[in-house]
């Protein structure tokens, strides 16, 4: 196996599946199936995932909340959704746990980097919700930093087309996409795969990043084994 242990970043919204917002049994559930059929492959997998589909703070800052609130309240919406998935891999028979960067006695335990990776190292499914526990940073620098802290391999960025691509594919046509690209490749074609926080951290710290498309079934484990799906990022 190529990977031993990776951190799946996935938005807020892709749970929503076709509904306007909130959770959506049917797109929870294949999310669910999808990591369950990578976990069978024997890798440790890290969870990180967003809350824009029940509140995102920036939008919560534009309709007047404080924005500090309203990353707060953004960072609840991520327990959510993780407890949300926790309780659906348990259901298919993964053992599953949440982690939060806010501590939320008794929902979830605190995350730290020993508690996690002990949880990994005991086979189950850690999904880290609550951000980073600080305002003014993305489920996307979430993502990074927390794969940094449990040593992962590489960091999958699961988002609803196949790939990096010079620009967006979803409204041109003639979008080219990119198999693979160095770190300074992505920076300097102002490429917009993460926020620069998250970029900047995997850069530094050397931890590849796979963009590719979740909603296509057997994806995950497909990259997981090894087959050139989505876009790599690499130094």
């Amino acid at each position: 196996m190529k990977y031993q242990r990776v951190l799946l970043k996935i938005s807020g919204e892709s749970l929503s599946g076709s509904e306007a917002y909130g959770i959506n049994k049917e797109a929870l559930h294949f999310y669910a199936s999808e990591i369950k059929t990578a976990y069978n492959l024997g890798l440790q997998i890290g969870v990180v995932i967003g809350g824009g589909n029940i509140f995102r703070g920036v939008q919560g800052a534009a309709q007047g909340h404080d924005r500090i609130q309203g990353d707060y309240m953004g960072m609840l919406a991520t327990v959510i959704n993780s407890m949300a998935l926790e309780s659906e891999l348990q259901s298919i028979n993964v053992k599953a746990v949440v982690l939060s960067g806010l501590a939320i006695d008794p929902l979830c335990e605190k995350m730290s980097s020993q508690r996690a990776i002990e949880y990994l190292k005991n086979d189950y499914v850690v999904i880290m919700g609550g951000g980073t526990g600080n305002p003014f940073f993305t489920t996307d620098s979430t993502g990074a930093l927390r794969a940094l802290e449990i040593k992962a391999d590489l960091l999958l960025k699961g988002t609803r087309v196949d790939g990096v691509y010079n620009k967006d594919p979803e409204k041109h046509n003639d979008a080219v996409k990119f198999n693979t690209l160095t770190f300074n490749e992505a920076y300097d074609k102002g490429l917009n795969i993460m926020d620069l926080t998250a970029f900047t951290l995997c850069k530094e710290n050397n931890l590849p990043i796979v963009v590719f498309n979740m909603n296509q079934k057997d994806n995950l484990s497909k990259i997981l084994k090894g087959e050139k799906i989505g876009t790599l990022i690499s130094n």
